[in-house]
């Protein structure tokens, strides 16, 4: 279908081209070369880590985190179900138990209350997500991670450039993952990143995204031997995807920028329209808007009398703990009710860098149409 405002448009210009065009010409180096390098420099500058692994996509970022973190069979790992299902499924590759916990009503997060709940003698770590780049309660949830000697692993997909104070969102847990996926804050299309200070977990990252091989020179050009010393995939990034994410890193803040000034827009029309409530995340958390979300009365027919007029909305996101697999395969059997009433009225709406006041002026006037 074509929109008359979608969801979201990537931002984009002519140095995203010119640095992929400039790979490609280059006739080199397509799969492994020094864009990788480069672009993982300025992730990590960016966040404030001493090391930055980037893969190719979030996915397998988090599914190699767990595995350097040496999460494994019998293990349990508190997740949210309010997320996109690849937090949840990442313990299920490694082998270990995804433990849902409820999310709590100000940023949507996991609620620290039940997390604690949650925790068994089988509790190896916390997983909670920052919705829709919003900080989650990260700092109560570390400091349960401390007491209970757990790991902290930040799923940080959704929420580049956002902080509580100074700190930085990826930096408050023992490791944090990226996505750069289409529609996030950056993006090089498909693509992810994990951040972290431990040189143990980074080098084991190494590993795991390069077949298990041990690597001290580019692979495709290096008439040196190479070993492989542990099981390992192919989730690597490429050379020219990281070209992309260098020119659209160096946007970021630029980015952030035009995201919070659109949004605080788009609110400001929002909170004068009853039956639609924009989310106010707390004092202190700088929220850098890969989503605008609200909690609409009537969900499901405003969604469609916004589709019936060409703007396009999205539910982000349905419990995972409901999904066919979840419920009638893994046979889950949860109790989470601020969840479930979250998700039935949780509604995105579009939000993109570049979107015009007048279209911001259009979603505003269809909602206030609805709702009277």
């Amino acid at each position: 279908m074509s929109w008359k405002i979608p969801l979201f448009k990537i931002y984009w210009d002519e140095d995203d081209v010119n640095n992929v065009k400039n790979e490609i010409e280059s006739g080199m180096n397509w799969a492994v070369g020094p864009q990788v390098e480069e672009f993982e420099n300025l992730i990590k500058e960016e966040i404030g880590t001493k090391y930055a692994a980037a893969f190719n996509s979030g996915t397998s970022a988090l599914h190699s985190l767990l595995m350097a973190h040496n999460i494994t069979r019998g293990d349990e790992v508190i997740v949210p179900s309010f997320t996109f299902i690849a937090t949840a499924n990442s313990p299920l590759f490694v082998g270990a138990k995804p433990v849902f916990a409820d999310i709590e009503e100000e940023t949507l997060g996991l609620d620290p209350e039940s997390v604690n709940e949650m925790i068994s003698d089988k509790t190896k770590a916390i997983l909670p997500i920052h919705y829709g780049g919003c900080p989650c309660k990260i700092r109560e949830l570390k400091e349960i991670a401390e007491d209970h000697d757990l790991f902290l692993i930040e799923d940080a997909a959704e929420a580049m450039g956002a902080k509580i104070g100074d700190k930085k969102i990826g930096t408050f847990g023992d490791s944090a993952i990226l996505s750069f996926c289409q529609n996030k804050i950056i993006t090089t299309g498909e693509g992810g990143a994990v951040v972290t200070d431990s040189q143990e977990v980074y080098e084991k990252l190494n590993l795991s995204r390069s077949h298990g091989r041990l690597e001290h020179a580019n692979y495709f050009t290096s008439l040196e031997p190479f070993d492989y010393i542990e099981l390992g995939f192919n989730f690597r990034m490429s050379n020219l995807t990281a070209s992309l994410g260098i020119a659209q890193i160096k946007k970021l803040n630029k980015i952030i920028k035009m995201r919070r000034e659109k949004s605080a827009y788009l609110t400001e029309k929002l909170n004068k329209i009853d039956g639609i409530k924009p989310l106010v995340p707390p004092k202190d958390y700088y929220h850098v808007y890969q989503l605008y979300s609200t909690l609409a009365d009537k969900r499901d027919e405003f969604m469609k009398h916004m589709a019936d007029n060409g703007i396009m909305t999205k539910v982000y996101f349905d419990p995972v703990h409901l999904t066919h697999f979840y419920r009638n395969v893994l046979k889950y059997e949860c109790k989470l009710p601020v969840t479930e009433e979250i998700s039935k009225k949780i509604v995105t709406l579009p939000m993109f860098p570049d979107i015009k006041k007048s279209q911001i002026d259009l979603i505003a006037r269809e909602i206030k149409n609805f709702y009277g």
